[in-house]
């Protein structure tokens, strides 16, 4: 049953189109990504659907007890409270029961026996205790702790004061908050920003175990496989749904999209064959001839046109290197690093060779960062030895865009870096970022993340940099811009250090992974799954059997070989529903193709018979996906 359904939605700012007719519902359990370009409107959608926003038509129906909950990525949050404080505020209620049962407690023992007897005390005492422990009260703090732990808070920090934390923690927090609340249907935009990689797989975790609904606005593909069931695509003002996660959701996607310019191409054929049709019958001149060109002209000019394939506008990235450096990029050897005498990292030694493509991971403040910009020389290391190969030239991207001037306007800032380019020059290079027209006169300081990024990333391919050293790459970029970028490094002669939390992307560049801690890199000669599935053969080495009896062996072998077989027997199952669908799918496609036919449009009943067998096809294709989903899950 549908807890939320939207019908003809549209919202217009100004002159500017952002939302049109907009219809889809949420099911109880639905576990939904929201995705599309930045500025495509998933943030307003959002704001509409909590009455952020008004809409300028359509209707909207949230079933009773199904308010959502918000998370907005750029929540403030002011409070004198300690972050554990903070987090009791959800669970004030159960604190007022505890309060009544120690009062009550206190009550009970100065009254004796006699007065017991006459008392309704025992009875109030024992009603309340028990919706405590329905509600859990004594787990509350153990609750408290593992949701603050599990989003990269450490035992010491539970005491620090709110309003003296950073934004990321500040986010951290207003996160923790609405987890603990535990609702019903819950809305998140951007959750996984300020989480490392650690975080994230908790926060994976938890929403896989939720027992409610949510959305996520989120260009984490990897985390959006792990989490969602559901995609919601914006794109073009519209919305369409897509069941599966986000792997599934891609292949679906191109799917629809060869269809699409496939039953585009067959009517723009169609047309064109009907007017050198049209055209000859009115150039015979007889008016028998006229009668019947006019009368093919009409039906033409009613028939529904099927819109032709838009692709989004995307960044074009391209990075160069005419430079060849030596062999080996950077030797460090014990580096150190402390801030007020507290010490960031110590006995970092490692080694980068041309052509590497490094992805760093390691818990937020672990310096990382500190470590690029100790490279770069604009920050002094404390101790060790930092070697620089012979013709590096480095390029570097800041998490932060500090080197931005925020007082420049975008070609200004492109124009300062790089003096000898024409007018001409500068202006194609940031079409070329998808700044057009009067675009390119804002100010850096009024431009979003995402903008600031795709400057940042212009100023980098006209480097002409032979190293390029990435923090956070993909922070600000939605995820056709991502993928742009993954292509961009692919393509890319020279060597690639990334610091970054987007798995998907270390997966799709990196050919070795280092983690980082406070002592040590550790080095893994793969990308991340390859990184991910070493940590754990480490974290759980395979028992050892040896002094085990031979029954026992015998047994141990026997689980196997069933586990085993049920695998295979799982894995066959949805391969043959995955042939299912795809004969499914591909019989949709053949009956949307006859559809397009003259032919077959002319002839009613056939037509009636066609849309008929689609249906069909399509209630048994949505049962199909549906045992998908359950098999991917057992």
């Amino acid at each position: 049953m549908a807890i939320l359904s939207v019908k003809d939605l549209n919202k217009d700012f100004i002159d500017v189109e952002i939302l049109k007719n907009i219809n889809f519902h949420i099911e109880e359990n639905d576990k939904i990504g929201l995705i599309g370009q930045n500025g495509s409107g998933k943030t307003t959608l959002l704001n509409i659907l909590t009455n952020k926003l008004s809409l300028d038509s359509g209707n909207i129906y949230v079933q009773k007890g199904y308010i959502p909950s918000y998370l907005r990525q750029h929540t403030k949050i002011s409070s004198d409270k300690t972050i554990f404080e903070e987090c009791l505020t959800i669970f004030e209620n159960i604190i007022e029961m505890e309060k009544n049962l120690r009062k009550m407690e206190v009550e009970i023992s100065t009254l004796t026996e006699d007065s017991l007897l006459n008392n309704k005390i025992l009875e109030d005492y024992s009603k309340l205790s028990e919706t405590y422990q329905d509600l859990n009260g004594p787990g509350v703090n153990s609750r408290i702790k593992g949701v603050l732990k599990g989003l990269g808070f450490t035992d010491d920090e539970f005491n620090k004061v709110v309003n003296t934390l950073s934004g990321g923690q500040k986010s951290r927090v207003n996160l923790a908050k609405l987890l603990l609340s535990n609702p019903k249907l819950m809305f998140l935009d951007e959750p996984t920003n300020h989480l490392d990689i650690g975080s994230i797989s908790w926060l994976e975790g938890y929403l896989r175990d939720y027992k409610g609904t949510f959305i996520v606005v989120s260009h984490d593909r990897f985390f959006l496989d792990n989490v969602v069931n559901k995609i919601f695509l914006l794109e073009n003002k519209h919305l369409t749904t897509y069941k599966g996660n986000y792997t599934f959701f891609q292949s679906q996607r191109e799917k629809d999209l060869e269809i699409r310019r496939k039953q585009f191409e067959n009517q723009q054929a169609e047309i064109e064959r009907e007017k050198k049709i049209i055209e000859k019958f009115l150039n015979v001149g007889r008016e028998k001839a006229i009668r019947q060109g006019q009368s093919r002209l009409k039906k033409l000019e009613k028939i529904d046109l099927v819109d032709p394939v838009q692709i989004n506008k995307s960044a074009k990235i391209k990075f160069y290197t005419n430079i060849k450096p030596g062999n080996e990029i950077f030797v460090g050897e014990e580096l150190k690093k402390s801030y007020n005498n507290k010490t960031v990292f110590e006995d970092i030694s490692f080694k980068v060779f041309r052509k590497d493509r490094i992805g760093i991971v390691g818990e937020n403040g672990i310096g990382k960062s500190t470590l690029f910009k100790i490279i770069t020389g604009e920050t002094p290391k404390d101790h060790g030895e930092l070697k620089i190969g012979t013709n590096v030239i480095i390029g570097y991207f800041d998490q932060e865009m500090s080197h931005l001037d925020p007082t420049n306007s975008i070609i200004e800032e492109i124009w300062d870096a790089y003096p000898t380019l024409t007018h001409f020059q500068v202006r194609s290079y940031l079409a070329k970022m998808m700044f057009i027209g009067d675009d390119i006169l804002k100010e850096i300081s009024t431009l979003s993340g995402g903008e600031k990024a795709r400057v940042s990333l212009l100023k980098l391919m006209l480097s002409d940099s032979n190293v390029l050293l990435m923090d956070e790459p993909t922070n600000h970029l939605d995820i056709d811009s991502k993928e742009i970028l993954e292509e961009a490094l692919k393509d890319y002669e020279g060597t690639v250090i990334s610091i970054s939390h987007d798995r998907y992307f270390l997966n799709n560049f990196a050919n070795k992974i280092w983690e980082m801690e406070k002592d040590k890199i550790s080095e893994y000669i793969g990308n991340y799954d390859y990184y991910f599935q070493k940590k754990i053969d480490l974290e759980n080495p395979q028992e050892e059997i040896e002094e085990l009896t031979y029954t026992q062996k015998k047994a141990i072998q026997k689980e196997e070989r069933r586990l085993l077989n049920e695998k295979r027997k799982t894995r066959l199952e949805i391969e043959k529903i995955e042939s299912q669908i795809q004969e499914l799918e591909e019989k949709i496609e053949t009956i949307d193709l006859d559809l397009t036919n003259p032919e077959i449009a002319a002839n009613y009943e056939k037509v009636l018979e066609l849309g008929h067998l689609r249906r069909e096809t399509e209630v048994a294709l949505e049962k199909l996906l549906e045992e998908w989903e359950k098999a991917l899950e057992e």
